[in-house]
């Protein structure tokens, strides 16, 4: 009597979805690991970031004919007060850190597991580079992984001093206006190279929301963040600590008061970490603070 043939089992569906969606994940982040080209940017100065493109489709969605506004300036070409400004203002361990500020992120995450979402950030001027260049504005878990893998690569690749330049000219100053040479000459009707002090503090002032704030109204959150700035930049340790503090939302209400009471302070800003500078050939970094006098120094 023949044997009967035996049935083939059959994988079940939910075995199947898992290893579909684990394909899924793993091709997704072998992309931004290994296909997504960081270190053209050594030499290459990017025509139109992802940033950018998003703008642009907001415009057109919403009617508005804006176009894009930049003009590329090599480091050298930038004021060093204003390099000094946005260091102290948007990143003060910059020159320290490999891409991440880890004691500003756990403070951050404790704050949005209390908030229960994602509400605060703790963006490095190396991470709003890998957003910029590379992702979309969105606050989502994937996007966030992104985020990560980019910027340790861009760490990895770039020196600090390229990362600063990318930053400075990829980074938004108003509707349609990228860059910190269009900024100047946008709002101070003269080139990057002869910023002075308080003009470059009025610019980095606005970085945490450039399409609401302009550098030349009469806003309170700009008025005092720039105060801040200079205070900083002239050795108040104060000043330091107060402007590394990460809101939940920058502005509470049109009157542009900030919400002091639901921030995250990033505890690890002291004169020490917030005065550092890059050296000449950008793989060592040296304290440049005595005395507890705060001196943000960017070499050329």
């Amino acid at each position: 009597m023949a044997r009967k043939g035996t049935k083939k089992k059959k994988t079940p569906l939910w075995i199947k979805l898992c290893f579909l969606i684990t394909a899924i994940i793993v091709a997704d982040l072998s992309w931004f690991m290994f296909v997504v080209d960081i270190k053209k940017y050594e030499k290459k100065n990017p025509e139109k970031t992802a940033f950018m493109k998003y703008r642009e489709h907001q415009w057109e969605k919403n009617g508005r004919n804006v176009k894009i506004k930049k003009t590329w300036v090599s480091l050298n070409r930038i004021s060093e007060n204003v390099r000094r400004a946005v260091v102290v203002a948007e990143d003060a361990k910059f020159w320290k850190h490999e891409g991440f500020d880890v004691d500003a992120l756990k403070k951050a995450v404790e704050k949005n597991i209390k908030k229960r979402k994602l509400a605060v950030g703790a963006s490095t001027i190396t991470m709003q580079v890998a957003k910029n260049l590379f992702l979309s504005p969105s606050k989502t878990p994937v996007r966030k992984i992104h985020e990560a893998i980019l910027t340790w690569r861009i760490e990895k690749t770039l020196s600090k001093r390229r990362i600063l330049e990318l930053y400075l000219n990829i980074a938004e100053w108003g509707d349609g206006i990228f860059g910190i040479e269009m900024a100047s000459r946008t709002y101070f009707g003269h080139s990057a190279a002869s910023l002075d002090k308080r003009e470059s503090a009025l610019l980095a002032a606005v970085l945490p929301n450039p399409i609401r704030f302009n550098p030349l109204k009469n806003s309170r959150f700009v008025a005092r963040r720039s105060r801040l700035i200079r205070r900083a930049l002239g050795g108040d340790i104060d000043a330091a600590m107060a402007l590394h503090i990460i809101p939940a939302a920058q502005v509470t209400d049109d009157k542009d008061t900030v919400q002091d009471d639901d921030m995250v302070k990033n505890t690890s800003v002291d004169s020490s970490e917030i005065t550092h500078g890059e050296t000449s050939d950008s793989s060592e970094i040296q304290p440049a603070a005595v005395n507890d006098t705060l001196v943000v120094p960017v070499s050329e």
